[in-house]
């Protein structure tokens, strides 16, 4: 009998990605450095020794661009198809996960491929203590409240911190908010806030410049430059030695 993971993690791959050009394919099956954003992303996971099981969530009419790209692995789940909104796709993978029953499950977007397995295991960490973990950057830049094109305000920025994900959580707790927000009619821009709305409170670890968040294909274009310049770098290193 197969033993039941303490540690899933799901991936959020089920959007149309209309914002990173024309080609016609959702930016999570665009490759940068030779490899496809999706695959890069379930490869951080599934290589990563604290965890179990990798479910992802991908969209309609996408199984075959993703069996084009994701090859077979132990730790990954047969993807299922997620729903309209994000929130909706995430209550989707939570429930095909609830068979498994896990202890805690990690959240994460398809479109971050550069997240650290420091930064996955300062949330695994985190989640020895809590029931939700967010891992969380200072904001830099002056923040300005606009309409129509004029500056209403300048918000105060002391305080304030930019979200990222992968965001984790007891598997139990999340899926229950989840549930209940859906019932709600509620729908909120993460997983952090979801859980914030149910009562749950919301601990933060440092997270990582590094990991951003792939929108554009301006985005795509630079993240492809950072992997080749990343792959001549290590080829350096490894004829160094």
């Amino acid at each position: 009998m197969a033993s039941v993971p303490q540690t899933a993690v799901l991936i959020v791959a089920a959007g149309s990605g209309s914002r990173a050009g024309s080609s016609g394919i959702p930016k999570q099956y665009q490759s940068i450095g030779g490899q496809p954003i999706l695959a890069r992303t379930l490869g951080l996971f599934v290589g990563h020794d604290g965890v179990d099981a990798v479910q992802a969530v991908i969209g309609e009419r996408q199984r075959d661009l993703y069996d084009s790209v994701v090859a077979p692995h132990p730790k990954l789940r047969s993807p299922i198809t997620g729903g309209r909104t994000r929130q909706s796709s995430v209550q989707l993978g939570l429930a095909a996960l609830a068979n498994d029953a896990p202890r805690r499950v990690l959240i994460h977007d398809a479109a971050r491929p550069f997240a650290s397995s420091p930064l996955i295991d300062r949330v695994m960490t985190a989640l020895g203590a809590a029931d939700a973990v967010v891992p969380t950057l200072p904001v830099a830049s002056t923040l300005k409240r606009v309409e129509l094109g004029h500056v209403l305000a300048t918000v105060e920025r002391d305080g304030l911190e930019a979200a990222e994900t992968p965001q984790g959580f007891a598997f139990a707790a999340i899926r229950d908010a989840h549930e209940k927000a859906a019932a709600a009619g509620r729908e909120f821009t993460d997983d952090a806030a979801v859980a914030e709305w149910a009562g749950i409170a919301v601990t933060t670890v440092a997270g990582d410049p590094a990991n951003v968040k792939l929108t554009t294909a301006d985005d795509i274009v630079a993240a492809d430059r950072r992997s080749f310049k990343a792959f001549i770098r290590s080829r350096r290193e490894r004829r160094s030695r």
